[in-house]
């Protein structure tokens, strides 16, 4: 259907910046005091030298917005916490991911954990997550779902990543969670094939595993229960994942901020699709905006 005369809300996009961002290439310490938090990293990497654009360790009058997107492990709790305690800057807007590289307790002295942040979660009996929950939280239900319902050959890749992790814990008993890279388009490798190509990224020698052996077929037989298995498994990881989010939002309303979880983006597409956004002022105003920029684009579709 088509609506007559409607006056657009769509207010005129602002124009455009002649000049793009400028990306400085740094370690980002958790610890280190907020005025040193927006200065560039010392050494300065190669190329011009990068000012900070809040105008020095004060911070000058100029305020900003932290942004994190897909920030891995501790650095997403790291963004946090610098925002905590930076008045220069304004606002965060974060995308995590990669729960499993989150550092836990017990942590050396003077080194928080990533998780928990909060003093509400941490107070909670039982609150730990495994590494094995918070890698299972990383993964895409709905993505996954899809390929249970097309009978995807590439659900062959678990049983694969299933049996490599139990020969290299076998070769090595010291690798308790091998961070094999991802071999792309394992689905339609031979095991042995995808094993050589999995082996060297650990550090173990192809030629000193067997590949072809009973028990490996054995194991690659049982495809069907890593499937099952791993399929439980996707059930809880958004619980897993949720609990993470809360305890981050959390944090920040123990430290007097306004905050919210946004479902910004379609879990299909990115299956990190909770934003998580603080400010040090309210954030009705923001969060409206994003609500009226939703139903525009519904009613763009209805009319197209």
């Amino acid at each position: 259907r088509h609506r007559q005369n409607r006056p657009s809300r769509r207010h005129p996009p602002p124009p455009l910046t002649p000049r793009g961002p400028h990306h400085v290439a740094g370690r980002l310490d958790p610890r280190v005091p907020w005025g040193e938090f927006l200065l560039p990293p010392d050494p300065p990497g190669p190329g011009p030298g990068a000012r900070n654009p809040l105008g020095g360790a004060g911070g000058g009058s100029r305020r900003g917005l932290v942004t994190g997107l897909h920030a891995c492990g501790d650095l997403s709790p790291a963004l946090l916490r610098h925002f905590a305690r930076s008045p220069a800057v304004a606002a965060v807007a974060s995308v995590a991911c990669c729960h499993m590289k989150l550092s836990t307790l017990p942590q050396p002295p003077a080194s928080p954990p990533g998780y928990p942040l909060s003093a509400s979660v941490a107070a909670l009996p039982g609150h730990e997550l495994s590494y094995r929950a918070r890698e299972a939280a990383c993964h895409a239900l709905e993505e996954y779902a899809g390929r249970l319902g097309g009978d995807s050959g590439c659900l062959r890749a678990h049983c694969y990543r299933a049996v490599l992790e139990t020969l290299i814990r076998a070769a090595d008993p010291s690798k308790k969670h091998p961070g094999v890279q991802t071999v792309k388009k394992a689905h339609a490798l031979s095991f042995p094939q995808y094993a050589r190509l999995g082996l060297p990224r650990v550090g173990l020698d192809p030629a000193s595993v067997a590949l072809d052996s009973d028990a490996v077929g054995a194991m690659l037989e049982q495809h069907h229960k890593v499937v099952a298995f791993f399929s439980l498994t996707l059930l809880l990881a958004p619980l897993v994942e949720t609990l993470i989010l809360l305890d981050r939002l959390l944090y920040l309303r123990e430290q007097g901020f306004q905050c919210a979880l946004v479902p910004l983006f379609d879990p299909r597409f990115s299956p990190r699709n909770l934003v998580l956004v603080a400010a040090r002022s309210p954030l009705s105003a923001a969060l409206a905006g994003l609500d009226e920029d939703s139903d525009e684009e519904e009613e763009e579709e209805e009319d197209g």
